[in-house]
């Protein structure tokens, strides 16, 4: 029997190897993993939780207005030090990378500092930042690198002049001025973030709508409350060249549109697209080869086309989101070392977007319902939070649930406004559990509050 150095080798320690290694080291295996940067990966450093962060900055500003409105008319924001808030982000996610060190050794991994490349089907080359290299073997080996933001190679000076998602947590200073490309959700997230950090905030779109891909009543609803509160959306706009000039009191970036039109900003980020980051990881020595958006194929197993090396997260391009990497690294662990061949369900995963308002949805947008011939219905309100009415605010919350006119399953639910994140993960539930229309209304309301309104929607919408 051949013998190798480790049972298992995982290539990144984000959260879905993090957790696939311990899980595996818990059952008495040994186990490595190989992180050329911090364990914690894209959600930990440079993701979800520093965006977080953001978010709760972001928001100080309009918990002032609000405050103002219910009688604290001394409240005010002050000067945001960005420098002070950056420092604390910092060493906020030092404690949180060393954590998810300390829980790998704790389970008895052995966390290597390098970047692993294949050298054959069992064979890696880890190679450290100071250009130490040797060989390890390993009978499994789990890829999950995850992914990396990427900018556009079809526009001119956007190569020098671009940031991407990454350079946002440690800008030497906040930018008076930002233009930001895309309509995704990270895009509409750093919008909300930067314009209530005060930036001037201008998106950049080329669709006609942002948020491709979401439910059209909230793709609609979330561009009116983000224009209410300032950010400008400009859409079917791409830019093809950008340039450094000295117009104005500062050097600035003017930035030519497709159209021929043209704008200035202080930076420009591109939000534009993630893509596996499998560059570097010498797949051609295994056989492998990335599809054309670049990511490893796998089976609903996780396996690659070698049955022992295995491929979670990001990397997959399955569905891109922190708590599905950790659920497929506990099917992997099952399927690899249990004899318990486990595929996870991607079917109704709750999702939240941070945009300013938030944004909860699972289960089916209207489209997806009609592309299934589903027979459906729709209930949805507009209304005004008790808190918004009462200072006289415009600002409007959404909720949509589509029905199943067969069945009186709810298929989907929808949620634009505040703490809509909070909300969609109880609603994740009903709708895992499919349960009926009847039985959302039969549950009894929490009143006051906005959530109250998914269980009284009585009138139907005409489709």
């Amino acid at each position: 029997m051949t013998k190798y150095d480790y049972d298992l080798f995982v290539i990144g320690a984000g959260s879905g190897g993090v957790r696939a290694a311990r899980l595996a080291a818990q059952l008495g295996l040994k186990v490595a993993v190989a992180e050329e940067d911090r364990p914690g990966g894209t959600c930990v450093l440079r993701g979800c939780v520093p965006k977080k962060f953001m978010v709760y900055a972001s928001e100080v500003s309009e918990q002032v207005h609000y405050a103002q409105g219910f009688g604290w008319k001394d409240a005010s924001t002050g000067a945001f030090d960005w420098n002070s808030f950056r420092t604390t982000n910092n060493a906020e996610l030092d404690r949180l990378s060393q954590i998810y060190t300390a829980n790998l050794v704790k389970a008895g991994v052995e966390v290597i500092a390098a970047h692993a490349a294949f050298k054959d089907e069992h064979h890696l080359i880890l190679t450290t930042k100071q250009g130490g290299e040797r060989v390890v073997s390993a009978k499994t080996i789990l890829i999950a690198v995850g992914g990396w933001p990427f900018l556009p190679q079809h526009c001119p000076g956007v190569a020098e002049h671009g940031l991407t998602s990454n350079d946002m947590f440690n800008l030497p200073e906040l930018p008076k001025s930002l233009a930001i490309v895309g309509g995704g959700y990270i895009a509409v997230e750093f919008a909300g973030i930067m314009h209530g950090l005060g930036v001037d905030v201008t998106l950049l779109y080329r669709g006609q709508k942002i948020l491709r891909g979401f439910d059209d009543d909230v793709r609609d609803h979330l561009a009116s409350e983000m224009a209410l509160r300032g950010i400008k959306i400009r859409t079917q706009l791409d830019p093809v060249h950008l340039k450094k000039t000295d117009e104005g009191q500062k050097s600035q970036m003017l930035i030519t549109m497709n159209d021929g039109s043209t704008m200035l900003a202080d930076q420009v980020l591109y939000a534009s697209g993630r893509k596996p980051k499998t560059e570097g990881l010498n797949l051609d020595a295994i056989g492998i080869t990335p599809d054309v958006h670049g990511a490893i194929p796998v089976d609903s197993f996780s396996r690659t086309s070698h049955k022992h090396i295995y491929a979670i997260g990001d990397v997959t391009n399955r569905m891109n989101l922190t708590p599905v990497a950790i659920r497929e690294a506990v099917a992997f662990v099952e399927t690899a070392f249990k004899d318990n061949a486990t595929a996870y369900d991607y079917e109704n995963i709750p999702t939240a977007v941070f945009s300013q308002p938030q944004i909860g949805t699972v289960g089916l947008t209207e489209a997806e319902a009609t592309e299934k011939g589903i027979a459906y219905d729709v209930y949805q309100t507009r209304f005004r939070s008790m808190k918004t009415a009462f200072i006289g605010g415009e600002s409007r919350i959404y909720m949509k649930l589509i029905v199943d006119q067969k069945s009186d399953v709810v298929l989907g639910v929808h949620i634009v406004g505040g703490e809509a994140g909070e909300i969609i993960q109880i609603a994740g539930v009903a709708v895992k559990a499919r349960l009926t229309k009847a039985q959302w209304d039969a549950t009894c309301a929490v009143h006051p509050t906005a959530a109250e309104e998914l269980v009284t929607l009585k009138d139907k919408r005409a489709v």
